[in-house]
């Protein structure tokens, strides 16, 4: 072991003791998805590759499915991607996984720093908002990893979306570390990195295609399968009563369609909203949910094969046409959070005027489905 020269500091009783510089807190090298370990003048940090493993991949379906995703996390830190040395380019990242990960995998080859800030799990975009992808969190890593001592530069590189909650001059004053921001998405890192740092006006636009809406849909119907089993397991209940036969025969034909109503609702809310989105009309999620709400009912009812000849008929018809277009309107909604169409006065002002419509058509639609019950 090298000698070490210890400062020293004068205490009470006119003797000097020695005092240790603090021990980086890096994260553990017994992680499952680290590869190795890199040995550094302050400490052992762990090593990550580019490739995922199995491993990976299944936490990553496991998580879009709900299923531990908000334990979906790592060990924030410093961590080495391949090789680098004291010139490589120093990311921040968040310790979501699917985060980290979806950022190594981008830079296959490259040896980097990867900065992870402890953002509670959390991705980017919504632990700036949160404010755990923020100032002092990044301050704070950059301290504690003693950075200063793993690169010969100050430049530090960050996610545009991670600019709500970091005041780069702050990061200035206190590290010495230069902020950039770069590109929105991963996959665009490695062609900022070889710009220059450059990004050009691709690199700063956040769309929302197919595929980012489509991605999003396990999690919702992950969501919505306790209530849709409750709602659903009481209207088949309430379906036998009343009717032209035995409870039997009315469960078989009036409660088995609510079942399917309702999962229509669902499907109509949770999955044609979001792949439709940008084709629905209105501007207002809680808007275009009503308007394919509308349409499945319709279309619905037609198959349904309603006569409206008769009164009965007539009322359980316009009782799924205000209940699945209020189920469709409030599950569409749930989607502002994923967007980049909404802001956040823009959904409490949604809001607003959106859940109490919801909340009247979703009882009106069920008192006036129970009245055809009962005049059967």
């Amino acid at each position: 072991m090298k000698n070490l020269t210890l400062p020293v500091i004068q205490n009470n009783f006119n003797c000097c003791v020695p005092v240790q510089s603090a021990q980086p807190a890096y994260p553990s090298i017994r992680q499952p998805f680290v590869t190795g370990s890199l040995e550094t003048t302050t400490g052992i940090l762990p090593r990550v590759s580019s490739s995922l493993t199995w491993a990976d991949r299944r936490g990553a379906m496991k998580a879009r499915w709900g299923v531990g995703r908000m334990n979906y996390s790592l060990e924030p830190g410093l961590y080495a991607l391949n090789n680098p040395d004291a010139n490589s380019p120093v990311l921040v990242t968040a310790n979501y996984k699917m985060s980290f990960d979806k950022l190594r995998q981008a830079l296959p080859g490259r040896n980097l720093w990867i900065l992870v800030l402890d953002t509670k799990g959390i991705n980017v975009w919504c632990a700036a908002g949160k404010g755990t992808f923020g100032t002092q969190e990044l301050i704070s890593k950059i301290e504690n990893s003693r950075l200063k001592e793993m690169v010969t530069h100050r430049k530090i590189i960050l996610p545009q979306l991670g600019a709500p909650g970091v005041a780069a001059h702050a990061i200035k004053k206190r590290t010495g570390f230069t902020v950039y921001y770069g590109p929105i998405r991963a996959r665009d890192v490695a062609a900022y990195l070889d710009s220059g740092y450059k990004a050009d006006a691709k690199m700063r636009t956040m769309t929302f295609p197919l595929k980012d809406r489509a991605v999003l849909i396990p999690i919702e119907l992950v969501e919505v399968i306790k209530p849709f089993s409750l709602l659903a397991l009481t209207f088949l209940v309430l379906g036998g009563l009343g009717g032209p036969g035995n409870y039997w025969a009315n469960l078989t034909n009036f409660g088995h369609f609510a079942v399917v109503a309702l999962a229509a609702a669902v499907l109509a809310g949770a999955v044609l909203s979001p792949l439709l989105l940008p084709y629905l009309p209105g501007r207002a999620f809680s808007i275009k949910g009503f308007s394919i709400g509308i349409i499945t009912a319709i279309f619905l009812l037609y198959l349904r094969g309603v006569n409206f000849s008769a009164w009965p008929d007539r009322i359980e018809a316009l009782a799924w046409l205000f209940i699945i277009p209020a189920i469709a309107s409030f599950l569409t909604m749930n989607f502002t959070g994923a967007s980049t169409y909404t802001s956040i006065s823009g959904v409490k002002k949604e809001m607003r005027f959106a859940l109490p419509i919801q909340i009247c058509a979703a009882i009106g639609g069920t008192l006036l489905w129970l009245t055809s019950r009962v005049i059967s």
